[in-house]
């Protein structure tokens, strides 16, 4: 369970793509004149030399990233809300009476402008951000959502939308079309079409407020996790530390003006091995303490009193909307459909998973005990001594492993499972616009020999990039009118960069996200569809993680180990031993795993699902929800409330138990696989036919039932993480 994956693609570029009747991902590049149903654009000063006003004179029309600067922007935002609003105002004031063509695929089309300067700038603000850029997103934030209110509260507008929902019998809609009908006329319903005038008034106010207050949460944020170092100048207090990490640290310390010395950071490349190899149990302590108090340390960017004021605010806006909660208004469009359906879920995983991180947490002890330790276990020492037991059980640590994870190999084992599966091939090219230096691109080239789509990676950590990992799209698939757009894609991860002589080496868990992200990147990637607003990643929430909850299990698959787990100086491919080592550890620490995400998912619901609108201390109420669920005090949720950026800042509030949802499809088809050969070409066809080229062109059950024949049991993912024995599944 990664808990990485932000997606894709989310926080304020959420209210930008809704202008374009699109999913949080979209980036639509169509121009309007190419429509059937095209409308009149206003007449608008435009700067010739701002890359957003013309086609990109690139290579597949990747962004003009060498010629994008960040004054461009806000000129670009103005020019494609006000072109925007103009499309609008002529597919409204149509006298026409509405039809499908020249309402429902009008707005569809409309919003070329807006959606190709959002698709660069939220990017960067996740990606590569910087302090002007922070500030333009706050100035651009309210103008965004203004502008979506003045279409989704727009009365006349939806009753062209209502009339058109009312005759769709008389259309003869293909699938595709009329899914995007039925969601089109949703989007109205629950952006508050029918709503009074009054209500309509203030339901604006609360979506501007709680958009300025996501973006405050994040910035917040970003800075309390660059701000925080933990300076270590004896050199005796590294003991335990791999010599790669302590090279690592040095770099980190010269980098921040501590020449000489060592610092380590909340990023997890750095925190994640202090944790697990540090010997000094008192800097584990202020690491950990470092990592877990972000945003809560009652300074200028403490998030406890905006984060309760955006849950006031959102429950506030879910009553207004006729909902009791925001998690009933945002769950009724998942596949989970309320949080009472999520509750159950987590009912019948939580106490399995407790008693396996009580068992976990014995055992700890009586390693402590052994060793003389007059302590009790505690948070901060879960990494370094379950990694005793680890090597003591399975005589296996990640560092062992760490060798032949370099990202390099890696990279070329997710090619390599790919070409496999679906026959696609990647070629580098290194003289393409990028956004950063780091970036690195590929063409991505279908079985058939043609280019399909860009791919993008931003691999290593730094500043100017938030924590975790995503995938998003520059711009997404679409054959609209018959005009095709190919996909630009890209992967964000967080890896330690190369030192010295050595390349940048992943463990275990790193290299598994790897392959995740990239699970989402061919979601992007193999996407065959019509409208842009339903390419790809464009699916419930709580079923965008499923393809790449799948494309882990390749990872781990001895045939696949053998084609890139190779030892970054001699070559050689991980021995057999330590894949059978690594092979009997996967369920290993399963407790802890998934009581840490558990809790952090139970903890989102009890925020949303508030039923008033009274302001919450936020530390108050976070203790007593994880006292509530039983939370054990040796593990801290894996996000408290304060840096919790995926629901206060991101696109998963209510949703953040996305990830368990998706892993039960996960691991229910990956048994298709298991059963018919991980390669079969026929098992994998149908995955890419029925789940990764149809994006949200259909209700996504009814596509997981027509791969798999069935709907998803949860025994696959028990089974997989330990939680129940295999002669027990049936």
């Amino acid at each position: 369970m990664k808990g990485l994956t932000l997606t894709p693609l989310f926080s304020a570029m959420a209210l930008t793509l809704a202008l374009s009747a699109c999913s949080d991902n979209n980036v639509e590049t169509v121009q309007t004149s190419q429509a059937p149903n095209a409308v009149a654009t206003t007449s608008i000063t435009q700067d010739a030399n701002n890359p957003f006003f013309k086609p990109y004179d690139t290579f597949m029309e990747i962004p003009d990233f060498d010629n994008i600067k960040n004054e461009h922007f806000l000129p670009a935002f103005e020019a494609g809300i006000a072109e925007r609003k103009a499309e609008i105002n002529s597919i409204t004031n149509n006298p026409d009476a509405a039809t499908f063509a020249n309402t429902i695929e009008a707005m569809e089309f409309s919003g070329a402008l807006l959606t190709k300067v959002s698709g660069v700038f939220y990017n960067l603000t996740g990606a590569h951000t910087n302090p002007e850029i922070q500030a333009i997103s706050k100035q651009v934030s309210p103008m965004l959502s203004s502008a979506s209110d003045d279409i989704y509260l727009n009365d006349k507008l939806f009753q062209r939308v209502k009339a058109v929902y009312n005759q769709a019998d008389t259309y003869q809609l293909n699938t595709a079309q009329t899914k995007l009908l039925e969601d089109t006329y949703k989007r109205f319903t629950r952006g508050g079409a029918n709503l009074s005038a009054e209500d309509k008034s203030t339901l604006r106010a609360l979506n501007e407020q709680i958009g300025k207050l996501n973006l405050e949460f994040g910035d917040n944020l970003l800075a309390e996790t660059n701000a925080f170092e933990l300076v270590i100048d004896n050199k005796a207090d590294l003991a335990g530390l791999p010599q790669d990490v302590i090279d690592t640290a040095a770099a980190t310390a010269t980098k921040r003006g501590h020449e000489g010395k060592w610092v380590f950071t909340t990023q997890r490349p750095s925190i994640t091995p202090f944790l697990t190899y540090a010997e000094n149990r008192d800097l584990r302590e202020a690491l950990f303490k470092g990592y877990i108090e972000r945003a809560n340390n009652n300074n200028a960017n403490d998030n406890k009193a905006g984060l309760a004021k955006i849950a006031a605010l959102r429950a506030q806006k879910a009553n207004l909307m006729g909902y009791k909660t925001h998690a009933h208004f945002v769950l009724e469009e998942r596949t989970a459909k309320s949080p009472e359906n999520v509750y159950a879920l987590l009912d019948k995983v939580w106490p399995a998973a407790l008693a396996q991180a009580n068992a976990e947490v014995a055992d700890m002890q009586a390693v402590i005990d052994s060793q003389g330790g007059d302590f009790s276990l505690q948070a901060w020492d879960w990494w370094y001594y379950s990694d005793q037991i680890r090597v003591a059980k399975y005589d296996f640590n990640e560092q062992q492993t760490r060798p032949y994870f370099s990202l390099e190999s890696t990279l070329s084992g997710v090619f390599y499972t790919a070409n496999r599966l679906f026959g696609i091939t990647m070629k580098e090219r290194t003289d393409l616009p990028k956004y950063h230096p780091d970036v690195r691109t590929w063409e991505v080239y279908d079985k058939d020999g043609s280019l399909m789509a860009i791919f993008l990676g931003d691999y290593y950590v730094r500043d100017s990039k938030r924590g975790g990992a995503w995938m998003n799209a520059f711009r997404s698939q679409s054959n609209m009118n018959g005009v095709e757009s190919k996909p630009i894609i890209v992967n964000v991860l967080n890896y330690p960069r190369p030192t010295g002589d050595e390349p940048s080496l992943l463990t275990f868990d790193e290299a598994s996200t790897l392959f995740h992200e990239f699970g989402h990147a061919l979601h992007g990637m193999l996407s065959k569809v019509e409208y842009a607003s339903q390419s790809g990643t464009s699916v419930p929430r709580d079923y965008v993680e499923f393809p790449s909850q799948v494309m882990e299990n390749w990872m781990t698959q001895p045939e696949v180990l053998a084609q890139f787990a190779k030892h970054y100086k001699t070559g050689e491919v991980i021995p057999t031993e330590l894949v059978k080592k690594i092979q009997a550890a996967s369920k290993f620490n399963q407790g802890f795993a998934t009581v840490e995400y558990m809790a952090a998912t139970k903890l989102d619901l009890d925020w949303h699902t508030l039923t008033d609108t009274k302001l919450r201390d936020a530390a108050e109420f976070e203790a007593e929800s994880l006292a509530n669920m039983g939370l054990i005090k040796e593990i801290a949720p894996r996000y408290r409330s304060s840096y919790f950026s995926h629901i206060f800042a991101g696109g998963y509030s209510a949703g953040y138990y996305s990830y368990l949802w998706s892993d039960i499809l996960g691991a229910d088809a990956f048994e298709a696989f298991k059963e018919n050969g991980i390669f079969d070409p026929a098992t994998a066809q149908a995955f890419r036919d029925n789940i990764l080229s149809q994006g949200g062109s259909a209700d996504p059950m009814q596509l997981y039932r027509q791969f798999r024949g069935k709907d998803a049991g949860i025994e696959p993912l028990l089974r997989s993480r330990g939680l129940l024995e295999d002669n027990a599944a049936e």
